[in-house]
């Protein structure tokens, strides 16, 4: 396996190899995130989720990230449930690909994995009840009482479990952030109470995870626990959140990684003042800042629904030629937001959504034209 992470030397030495973006505004660092904060990282990230489990899309996929990489791309997302593991596999082969021809160091690209959900392996399995027996309830890998809808696991010898298998396909030895998937679908099965609990359990189990080099950060990869006003069932509090991180590991705890979704039609990580930081009420964005977190944004085209239709009011604020364009050129400004993710499986994406990275983020004063009323 890959050894090494990404490192504040290897990710500038990336940037450097790229002057038009470098000067464009397209590399950023987290800011005041502990350990993060000097890492460069790209604008736009490369996502893996949408696409067939099949040797085609594994071949297009494979394809892509190394054009990414080659292209000014050095954040690669996926999870091991993206195309049952094939995601990670792709990442991992492309990777291999570059370092071993020279072309690219470990130390220059932050691989981002997730799990929780239960996974596949390559194909769905005649008998998915026979497979999860077999490879985890069996082994006592799995206790069926940990389980959430059916299908959602964050216990800690699960997601211990899940962190190698995703080393393995990934090659790496370690893996630069690791997120748990989606921890707030729990709350539909189980009380808050036991929710942080095991939230709180599967941090300390991260926490020895980054000891042993396996990660480097973790984090919560969410859809809408941060984007719900307060109150909501799948609400969660980041400072609360930071809490159970500093019960897990101290002050140097190693929680510096959220993704949530942020776009044109989800904008609440901006929008919402939901969060409260001592006693101030401020959005997710503004908390994240506070508390030393870095912020991915997810779903930057909202597969795909944002590439046409776009009211006039946004071409005119964000002055880029297309809708996908500009619904990119949105996400990627936004004040607080590290980089934003737009899934690629074909090479020709590579191309097209890495235009706006040629041209400066949105001045925020322009930017926030998009959030007044009429």
């Amino acid at each position: 396996m890959l050894p090494g992470h990404a490192t504040p030397e290897g990710t500038a030495g990336y940037r450097d190899r790229f002057p038009l973006l470098r000067d464009a505004g397209h590399f950023r660092r987290p800011g005041r995130v502990p350990g993060v904060g000097d890492l460069w990282l790209s604008s736009i990230g490369q996502g893996t989720y949408l696409g067939e489990p099949d040797d085609s899309a594994d071949g297009e996929y494979t394809a892509a990230i190394a054009t990414g990489l080659r292209s000014g791309i050095n954040l690669l997302d996926t999870a091991i449930n993206y195309r049952h593991q094939r995601s990670e596999r792709n990442v991992g082969a492309a990777l291999t690909q570059l370092v071993d021809s020279g072309e690219l160091k470990r130390k220059e690209v932050l691989v981002c994995t997730k799990a929780g959900y239960l996974s596949f392996d390559g194909n769905l399995p005649a008998d998915p009840r026979a497979y999860f027996m077999r490879e985890y309830i069996e082994p006592g890998v799995l206790d069926p009482a940990q389980l959430a809808g059916g299908m959602h696991c964050m216990a800690p010898a699960y997601l211990e479990n899940q962190i190698e298998r995703s080393r393995r396909n990934l090659g790496l030895e370690t893996i630069d952030v690791f997120y748990v998937h989606n921890p707030e679908s729990q709350l539909a099965d189980v009380s808050r109470e036991v929710f942080q609990q095991r939230l709180h359990d599967s941090f300390v189990m991260l926490e020895k995870q980054v000891k042993h080099g396996r990660i480097t950060y973790y984090g919560m990869a969410t859809w809408s626990a941060f984007r719900l006003p307060e109150g909501s069932r799948d609400y969660v509090s980041l400072a609360e959140v930071g809490d159970l991180a500093r019960q897990a590991g101290g002050d140097r705890h190693h929680f510096r990684f959220l993704q949530l979704p942020f776009n044109l039609a989800m904008p609440e990580a901006y929008a919402l003042a939901n969060q409260r930081v001592g006693k101030q009420k401020m959005s997710l964005l503004s908390a994240a800042a506070e508390l030393g977190v870095a912020v991915i944004g997810s779903g930057t085209l909202h597969q795909g629904q944002l590439t046409h239709e776009l009211p006039d009011m946004v071409s005119r604020a964000l002055g880029l030629n297309s809708d996908a364009e500009n619904a990119i050129q949105f996400s990627r400004s936004a004040p607080g937001l590290t980089t934003s993710l737009v899934g690629m499986g074909h090479k020709e994406h590579v191309t097209a959504n890495l235009k706006p990275a040629l041209v400066p983020p949105v001045p925020l004063e322009q930017w926030s034209k998009l959030f007044r009323k009429a």
